[in-house]
């Protein structure tokens, strides 16, 4: 059975009168009871066919040879309501669409034509041509479509209005910047070669102009009669003859454009109802255009955001040099404005001047750096825009007298239309970018406002490049003097074969004993004893080179400064502690742990500068910016990679990768260890460990926490040392801490820590009891503990504590009975005061008072002899010795820094 478009397609309509049903319908539909007289119908009965009865009924009244072509036309003449109700609940709208077309292409329509040459398909509007309900999405895709613009906005508009009134053509006028009319689309192509543009708007001349002057639609049917536009229509017609116009108006009320719409001789003119038709079909144009704005706003923001977004990685994730940052400035310019070519100058400001090595030749492979360009800041376009901070649109640029030809005589380029705008940095102009020669004509408002956004980001990229370049050209710098110090700072070629005809003797008398005195041995012996232990712990592990170790240890020698205590001697004093330990104890340490615990040992005081890390912060030293936390250790480790990456001083160069990864991660450990503000936390731990049974030489992390306590003992040594080996050395390090105080005296007015002050050397004694006390003899008992055969640190540390309780025990005694002296001494002068004056006694033993002070010399000189033997310390001297456990020394009061015989090892003996 055929569809109700079939039907239509081969003209099968209802039954007429007087026609039979066909012999082989099976149903009769109730339509067949129609009865047609004449020029009445009953259209209500239409809607209540049913489909299939109208298929039947169509079917044999079409085979009825009664039913003429002529018959049925005349049905429908008669009875219109009849056909549009069957077509609009049976054909489909494309259908229709395709019905209207067919029946344009036979009337023979012309296309629109563009003033640009662009033609449309089909001169109907493709809004006319659709249902109601697909109007709004054809607006849809037409404002967002890339190439959408005013015009094509307008013109479609224009013919969907042309269409509504039966126009015999259109012609569509826009209003340009300058306030000036042009033609920008016509519908006709036997109207005369129109010209561009129409000239400004005003009244008596063309009726576009008329209109557009007057902001108010015309119906005019005598359109060469007209005195208020005695030119016709806008383009030239010898056949219009009735006309309307009407503007388009924006929301503000200015002047769009204005649609012209004629009617030919021979047509019937327009009536005030079509005039109307066409301003309520061009009311659309205020709200499409402003659709069309802002939907392009938001996609050239969309798209400019896209482009900075890649300009930016671009650019800052591949800062070389400073012209690989211009280059990649230039290019990207181009591309957003569309120019042809692009240059940036560089502002120097010492010679006021502008310069540039690199200039855009229009090939990529010709981005090369060419002789640099100089002239002065108040000559050419690129000057006047750095020197006032203008930014500059020149569409001519040989009629303006700021263009400087001398660069395209340079360049041989010939420049035509200039965009110039200032680079700013911190509100500094820093460059010009210069864009020349845009390629689809001149550099509109909307080039300088993204390009405006754009010159941010250039200034951003040209500031990096420039602190690029300074901090490469610095590290250059730094290469070339670490180039120069690290020559002058290592071991000579005669250092070298002096210590190598020194025979390495094969055994050293006493070096195993606690008590040995390492400060005994001259300093030009002491790189041969290194050797000796340095062999012998190596053979621990594996091959070494002695050439190698030679220049390692007079390097590390020579690296030491000249300070008071910490020092050459020092370095090998803590080391010897360390041999000794490693040599004596029943350790599991492997041989890489032994080597890497002797090395830090060594080098664990390099380069320092007798100064504490409080210190160092203080005075803001360039090491405390480099390491906010144990400055001076960390110096200390990266000072010895240094001397082990110098040519002939790396003595573990025949350890595997996985070994010597391992070493240096050991030492710098222990050297870090070294600073007491990690004591505490690494004693306290293994302090719990050792006293609930739970210690394992297996575990690594067990053995990293003894190799940490090792390293602070040792650093420590001198505490342990005999009683006469322990006073000298508190004079020496004394003298350090006294330096440090005399300096902080100058540069803060006092001094942080009173034991660096020259003026409380009477509280050394009792300070030296509490470091004793809180540091160094936890350290060694909890040593002694995992190492038994350490017990002499602990006896010898204890022993000296004795004499310097002693010692503060008497300088207790002699401050009570001064202040005494003092307190009856007052209270004589307060007693005489209230006593009248008298007559003076005169005495019979005149040699009384220098008896009394005789009696006094002796305890004064014993105190002078004692005191000068005296230490620092940071407890009272009068208390107990604390506990070893972790929980009863976490409360000491202790510098955390290397300080006064708690900052580094022997800073405290």
């Amino acid at each position: 059975m055929s569809s109700p478009v079939r039907q239509m397609t081969h003209r099968r309509l209802p039954p007429l009168p007087g026609v039979a049903p066909h012999r082989r319908q099976m149903q009769r539909s109730p339509a067949s009871d129609m009865v047609i007289t004449g020029v009445t119908c009953n259209p209500g009965l239409a809607p209540h066919h049913s489909t299939r009865s109208v298929h039947s009924s169509s079917t044999m009244y079409a085979r009825s040879p009664d039913l003429q072509p002529d018959t049925v036309t005349q049905f429908l003449f008669d009875n219109p309501d009849f056909l549009d109700t069957f077509v609009s609940q049976h054909v489909h709208e494309d259908r229709i669409r395709q019905w209207s077309q067919r029946k344009h292409r036979v009337q023979g329509h012309n296309a629109v034509t563009l003033t640009n040459g662009d033609l449309f398909k089909d001169q109907r509007s493709n809004w006319k041509n659709c249902v109601q309900s697909k109007k709004w999405r054809i607006l849809q895709d037409l404002t967002k479509d890339n190439t959408t613009n005013k015009a094509r906005v307008f013109t479609e508009l224009a013919a969907c209005a042309a269409e509504s009134v039966n126009a015999d053509g259109h012609n569509l006028y826009l209003v340009d910047d300058q306030n000036q009319l042009f033609l920008a689309s016509k519908s006709s192509k036997n109207q005369r070669a129109p010209s561009a543009c129409l000239g400004r708007i005003e009244p008596r001349t063309s009726l576009p102009a008329y209109v557009a002057f007057t902001k108010e639609s015309v119906l005019t049917n005598s359109l060469l009669g007209d005195p208020r536009f005695p030119l016709g229509l806008g383009v030239e017609s010898d056949r219009g003859v009735s006309a309307i116009a009407v503007p388009l108006l924006h929301g503000n009320n200015a002047i769009l454009g204005v649609v012209e719409l004629y009617r030919n001789y021979g047509s019937v003119p327009f009536s005030p109802e079509e005039e109307e038709v066409a301003d309520m079909m061009l009311v659309w144009a205020d709200i499409c255009m402003e659709y069309v704005e802002m939907y392009n706003s938001m996609m050239k923001q969309r798209k400019l955001n896209d482009f900075l977004l890649a300009v930016t990685k671009s650019i800052f994730q591949d800062i070389v040099s400073m012209d690989t940052v211009i280059m990649k400035i230039m290019n990207y310019a181009k591309k957003l404005v569309i120019a042809d070519r692009a240059s940036l100058f560089l502002v120097d400001t010492k010679s006021s001047e502008l310069y540039a090595r690199i200039f855009d030749t229009g090939r990529v492979e010709e981005h090369i750096p060419q002789k640099e360009i100089r002239f002065p800041m108040d000559r050419g376009v690129a000057g006047h825009v750095a020197s006032s901070g203008e930014v500059l649109n020149i569409a001519d640029a040989y009629t303006d007298s700021r263009f400087n030809r001398d660069v395209d005589l340079q360049t041989g380029y010939r420049t035509k239309s200039i965009l110039c705008m200032p680079i700013y940095n911190r509100g500094n102009i820093i460059g010009v970018v210069q864009m020349v020669n845009k390629i689809d004509g001149v550099f509109t408002k909307a080039d300088e406002e993204s390009f405006e956004t754009f010159a941010i980001y250039c200034g951003l990229a040209l500031h990096h490049a420039k602190l690029y370049d300074k901090i490469r050209r610095s590290e250059q710098k730094y290469r070339v003097a670490v180039e120069v110090l690290s020559y002058h700072s290592q071991c000579n070629d005669e250092e070298y074969l002096v210590t190598k005809q020194v025979p390495i003797p094969s055994d050293i008398p006493d070096i195993l004993d606690y008590d040995y005195s390492p400060w005994a041995i001259d300093n030009d012996h002491k790189p041969v004893y290194v050797l000796y232990m340095m062999r012998d712990i190596f053979k621990m592990h594996s091959q070494f080179d002695l050439d190698d170790m030679i220049r390692f240890t007079l390097t590390v020698r020579k690296n030491y400064r000249n300070v008071p205590y910490h020092n050459w001697a020092h370095a090998f004093s803590v080391a010897h502690a360390m041999f000794t330990v490693i040599k004596t104890s029943q350790h599991r340490f492997t041989p890489i742990e032994c080597l890497a615990l002797y090395v830090a040992c060594l080098c664990h005081d390099l380069d320092h500068r007798g100064k504490t890390n409080a210190f160092m912060v203080k005075s803001a030293s360039p090491l405390a910016a480099i390491y906010s936390t144990s400055t001076m250790e960390h110096h200390h480790f990266n000072h010895t990679v240094t001397i082990l990456q110098n040519e002939g001083h790396n003595i573990f160069k025949h350890l595997t990768s996985a070994e010597y990864k391992q070493i240096l991660s050991d030492i710098r450990h222990c050297i870090l260890a070294t600073d007491l503000a990690l004591f505490f936390s690494n004693r306290s731990r293994l302090q719990d460990i050792a006293d609930k049974g739970e210690f394992s030489w297996e575990s690594a992390e067990h053995r990293r926490l003894v190799m940490a306590n090792s390293m602070t003992a040792a650093d420590l040594c001198s505490m342990y040392k005999p009683w006469n080996l322990q006073v000298q050395l508190v004079d020496v390090i004394m003298e350090e801490f006294w330096q440090q105080g005399d300096q902080e005296k100058v540069k803060i007015g006092y001094v942080q820590n009173p034991i660096m002050d020259r003026d409380k050397v009477n509280e050394l004694p009792e300070s030296q009891v509490g470091f004793l006390v809180g540091i160094c003899l936890p350290c060694y008992e909890v040593m002694a503990q995992i190492l038994p055969e350490t017990k002499p640190m602990v006896n010898g540390a204890v022993a000296n504590l004795k004499k310097w309780r002693e010692l503060a025990d008497k300088e207790a005694r002699e401050k009570e009975k001064e202040n005494e002296e003092k307190e009856k001494e007052k209270q004589t002068d307060e007693n005489q005061d209230e006593v009248i004056e008298e007559p003076p006694v005169k005495t019979e033993n005149p040699s009384d008072d220098v008896k009394v002070t005789s009696e006094m010399t002796p305890s004064s000189v014993d105190y002078a002899i004692d005191d000068s033997a005296s230490d620092t310390s940071f407890l009272a001297a009068d208390k107990p010795l604390p506990d070893l456990g972790s929980d009863r020394t976490s409360n000491i009061s202790v510098p955390s820094e290397k300080t006064v015989l708690s900052s580094k090892s022997d800073e405290s003996r």
